[in-house]
């Protein structure tokens, strides 16, 4: 039987992949993923995968890896991998309900990225349920802390990775103007900093003059970063913190920093900005800190081969598939610059994602479904 045949539904997927999204998971709540880890390990289990539950660190939540039947089980195959954490807070479900209208169904993190890995997991299913062996042994893995740079889980994603041929990566297809939308094929690099200012305290409203704000410095080093960006390297700030009382001067503030390139000399340029940041004044401090970075992946010839293996199952399936480099990075971008051929956005096409707009289409359930079992079994 034809792969790209096998009987997705995409309505049934749709009330499967609902007890997911239903079942909220931000990245630091490490007991909220790992519910979320024990609904998928279920799921995983049903489908035939023997699980192994992977102890979270760095007070981040489980990994699950599992290995499907194979004839040549322990030889170097296929990796399946996504991430189960979101962006989304415990209570989001208030502001964005899980639902559906017409074509369209909405949740946190329906698109990014739990519609993927579950329509991945369907096709193993799929695939299973039809005898269809593939030629390689097929791994999955779900991590914990993709949305903040997978700071506990790189050195994992890394040591899977190298026991493997290919990774397929289904985080949300690229939109490209056709009705199936596109593949990721490359990622630009990324820089994470951890930023903090330091003043000095007064009352606020006593003795204003003898203080000297935490807060005013980082807003003006917050404008000098954003200032910073061009066609080149962009820099972003957020998550900003700072004082107790308003009734008193902030003595600190901290804040976060993101920074991205489509070349990695450009990031390398960036970060060299970054660290050489200095306090406005010398009645003040100012100190930028490295955090988790994403090294570029650029598509190079092992991954351009996986890219025409799958643009050769959609023709089959009639459908165009178009690929690029996006931004946005994903754990794609440690696979593919260690050269592993690796190809990303391979889930469900939709919009809106880390917004209260998530959504998907529904029917790209099913037709992506058929397009990753159809290329789970041509990889050889």
């Amino acid at each position: 039987m034809d792969p790209t045949a096998l009987p997705f539904d995409a309505d049934a997927m749709l009330q499967g992949l609902f007890a997911w999204v239903g079942c909220e998971s931000p990245t630091y709540d490490a007991a909220a993923v790992n519910r979320m880890m024990d609904l998928a390990s279920r799921a995983v289990a049903v489908a035939g995968g023997r699980i192994e539950r992977i102890p979270g660190r760095m007070g981040f939540g489980d990994c699950v890896r599992a290995r499907f039947p194979h004839p040549q089980r322990d030889e170097p195959g296929i990796l399946v991998m996504g991430h189960l954490d979101t962006v989304h807070p415990i209570g989001t479900l208030a502001a964005l309900p899980v639902r559906r209208e017409g074509d369209r169904a909405w949740g946190p993190g329906i698109l990014d990225m739990k519609g993927g890995n579950y329509l991945a997991l369907e096709a193993i299913s799929q695939l299973a349920r039809a005898g269809i062996v593939t030629n390689l042994p097929v791994t999955l893995l779900f991590t914990s802390d993709e949305e903040v740079g997978s700071p506990s889980t790189r050195d994992l994603i890394e040591a899977e990775a190298a026991r493997h041929r290919y990774v397929l990566i289904p985080e949300p297809a690229r939109p490209d103007g056709s009705a199936s939308g596109g593949v990721v094929s490359g990622r630009y690099a990324i820089a994470r900093f951890d930023l903090e200012s330091t003043g000095r305290p007064s009352h606020a409203g006593a003795r204003l003059a003898e203080g000297r704000s935490a807060v005013r410095e980082m807003a003006r080093q917050v404008l000098a970063i954003e200032e910073m960006t061009t066609e080149s390297c962009t820099f972003s700030v957020s998550v900003v913190r700072g004082g107790e009382w308003v009734n008193c001067v902030p003595t600190t503030c901290t804040a976060q920093a993101l920074s991205m390139a489509k070349r990695q000399e450009d990031l390398d340029r960036g970060v060299a900005r970054m660290l050489g940041l200095a306090a406005s004044s010398n009645e003040v401090s100012f100190r930028v800190s490295r955090g988790v970075t994403r090294p570029v992946w650029e598509a190079d010839a092992r991954g351009m081969a996986l890219y025409e293996r799958a643009r050769a199952t959609a023709a089959r399936m009639g459908m165009a598939l178009g690929h690029q480099s996006a931004g946005g990075g994903s754990d794609g971008n440690f696979t593919g610059a260690m050269g592993i051929a690796t190809l990303d956005g391979l889930g469900v096409l939709g919009a809106g994602a880390h917004t209260l707009d998530e959504h998907i289409v529904v029917e790209s359930l099913a037709t992506r479904g058929r397009l990753f079992a159809g290329l789970l079994a041509a990889l050889d």
